[in-house]
């Protein structure tokens, strides 16, 4: 397993901890919005920074791309 992929499950298991959501759900919603892409795009930035950091940054994201 590479670096951006355990990246990754650090921040599914960050999120559905911080917003008391399944592992299904999280995926789910991750999937809906290609959250799993913008991690691994950005890993060499994401990784440097904290899980309330990342979490706030997925639903930004996420929010974004809602009302795109």
């Amino acid at each position: 397993m590479n670096a951006e992929t355990e990246f990754l499950i650090v921040c599914i298991e960050e999120y559905k901890a911080a917003h008391h959501l399944t592992g299904r759900e999280v995926i789910d919603l991750f999937n809906r919005y290609d959250v799993s892409g913008y991690i691994r795009r950005h890993y060499d930035a994401l990784h440097t920074t904290g899980g309330l950091y990342n979490v706030t940054d997925i639903d930004d994201y996420i929010a974004r791309r809602k009302t795109a």
